[in-house]
């Protein structure tokens, strides 16, 4: 890190030598492509500039303060800590939400998983939908925008993450009820919902060697992680709690484990769920299903 505080001392450092400086650093660590997309957030986080500005600028000088804020975030990267966590940012279905090491980053999957359930509801009205296991809040707020008239409700164990999730609704002005539970312990829900839709923890342990550092050393464990011995747990806790809890012809969607796809498809017939169904996602991976309860 010497040699980034020394070249940090100079009085007057251009955008361009910053970027350079960027590549240098992390060029071993992470692909030419992802230094740029990291590079373009930090600078439009930190100085307001797009990318266009700093092709349009190529002498912009960087202050002393936003010169430290850069040699932070390279100390950071070089960790191989989440750019989000660095920003305390993101974005999920073209809207903006805060982040931190209490809740899981959102990812392009579950996107997907969104965008599935407002395709099968496009032309209904005043849904009751429960997202469950909501972390920060990224499916329930993006339903609740793009939905017409939806009560959403969103429930999870961790104070921390309803505290994150309540922030993602007020910036996204949308109302959605919170509610704290730890779902392998509820017994019952307050209401029928005609939507229930979760991401819970899926990834066996046998499978961390296949995740990524920045994963295993930052993101919250218990929003990832099951026992090798029972994958599907909070899948069958949620089945049975839905079996009581969905409308007649509501619906059960679930993010799911690519290796798992039959499981689970099992599991909701076993339950008594009709029009079961397996989809891949962007990647091709068996990555959500979506079953009915027909009463």
């Amino acid at each position: 890190m010497q040699e980034i505080t020394s070249f940090l001392k100079l009085n007057a450092v251009k955008i361009t030598q910053l970027h350079s400086l960027f590549h240098s650093k992390l060029h071993s660590l992470y692909p030419k492509e992802e230094i740029d997309s990291f590079f373009h957030l930090l600078a439009e986080h930190e100085l307001g500039l797009t990318r266009i500005d700093r092709a349009l600028q190529p002498q912009f000088e960087i202050t002393q303060k936003n010169q430290l804020f850069f040699k932070k975030a390279m100390e950071e990267l070089e960790k191989q800590r989440p750019i989000q966590y660095i920003l305390g940012k993101t974005e999920f279905f073209s809207l903006p939400f805060k982040v931190t090491k209490n809740v899981l980053i959102p990812r392009p999957e579950t996107e997907e998983l969104v965008e599935w359930i407002l395709d099968e509801t496009q032309d209904k009205k005043n849904l009751k939908i429960l997202d469950i296991g909501t972390g920060s809040g990224c499916i329930a707020v993006a339903l609740a925008k793009n939905s017409t008239n939806a009560k959403v409700t969103a429930l999870d164990f961790s104070q921390t993450a309803i505290a994150i999730a309540k922030e993602n609704a007020t910036k996204n002005k949308v109302a959605i009820e919170f509610l704290e539970h730890d779902i392998l312990n509820t017994s019952s829900l307050p209401e029928k919902y005609d939507i229930i839709v979760s991401n819970p923890p899926y990834v066996r342990n046998l499978e961390k060697t296949e995740i990524k550092k920045n994963v295993l050393a930052y993101e919250p464990a218990s929003a990832l992680f099951v026992d090798d011995a029972n994958p599907l747990v909070f899948y069958e806790k949620i089945c049975a709690l839905a079996k009581n809890h969905l409308t007649k012809d509501g619906q059960l969607f679930f993010e799911i484990n690519q290796y798992l796809g039959r499981e689970t498809l099992n599991l909701l017939k076993e339950n008594g769920f009709s029009n079961t169904l397996l989809r891949k996602d962007i990647f091709q991976n068996d990555r959500m299903t979506k079953a009915s309860l027909s009463l």
